[in-house]
């Protein structure tokens, strides 16, 4: 850090102990904080006062980090800025704050030393452009999931909301592919034969609601070629659009025990 000209932090924490604690150790890291404990607050001073991060909790009561996102990314003003989610943990409260526009996602059991070290390196990264994040639980630059724990579809949400660029490979069962994104947008995709928005489209399908497989991410890779032309969220509505209708149609073609069908109760009311 440059000692003459520390890096702004804007600590947005109810928990009055744990903000004291936080704040200490950012400023251990360097950084100039201000802290505050309620949001609408603490962004009066983003016109006059603005920081190079937020970092703002998600249980607060009256406006937590998802509502602060959407303000911040609603004004051309502050869009930049970004946002770091301090959360409680789990894979909901992962997916929770990366779909409402959190830059960064962390979980306050790192404790604030942990946090205030892993504040410092996401900075770092977006300075030169590179932005490994802690998404599923990693703090190196390859991120890992079990598709166990979570789908396919909202890892690929997450790493759009993130603006990553690198390869994520799929393994689940019989199914094998790799997805690159680029700024957070899909660029390629290949399945066996299949590529571009089809390969996107089979691999969703294949591997959502499986509650088996693996994923894994690799910053930075990118695609010699652009073979997917569509946005991730039309590629992720036309993959479950077909995987309701061929639950429907499985459905239709098992006759329940039991139940009775339109054609007996045609039968029965002309008896």
């Amino acid at each position: 850090m440059n000692a003459s000209a520390p890096q702004k932090i804007l600590l947005i924490d109810s928990n009055v102990l744990f903000n004291k604690r936080l704040g200490d150790a950012l400023r251990h890291e360097g950084f100039e904080v201000v802290a505050a404990a309620q949001s609408a607050f603490a962004l009066t001073m983003l016109e006059w006062n603005t920081p190079a991060a937020i970092i703002c909790a998600t249980n607060l009561r009256e406006m937590d980090a998802h509502a602060v996102a959407r303000i911040l990314h609603a004004d051309t003003a502050t869009a930049q800025i970004p946002l770091i989610a301090l959360g409680d943990g789990g894979d909901q409260a992962l997916m929770a704050a990366f779909s409402a526009g959190c830059d960064e996602y962390v979980d306050r059991k790192l404790g604030p030393q942990g946090i205030a070290a892993h504040v410092r390196e996401f900075l770092r990264s977006r300075q030169v452009g590179f932005q490994p994040t802690q998404m599923l639980g990693t703090a190196d630059s390859q991120m890992t999931s079990s598709l166990e724990h979570m789908e396919l579809s909202g890892v690929i949400q997450m790493l759009g909301s993130s603006r990553q660029t690198g390869a994520l490979h799929i393994n689940a069962g019989e199914t094998d592919g790799i997805i690159f994104f680029d700024a957070g947008e899909i660029s390629h995709a290949e399945s066996g034969s299949l590529f571009g928005d089809e390969a996107v489209i089979y691999i969703v399908k294949s591997c959502e609601g499986r509650g088996a497989g693996v994923c894994k991410f690799n910053y930075g890779s990118t695609a010699a070629s652009r073979t997917v032309l569509r946005s991730a969220t039309d590629l992720l509505l036309d993959a479950m659009r077909e995987i309701d209708e061929n639950s429907r149609d499985s459905a239709e073609s098992e006759p329940v025990a039991g139940a009775t069908t339109a054609a007996e109760i045609a039968q029965r009311g002309t008896q």
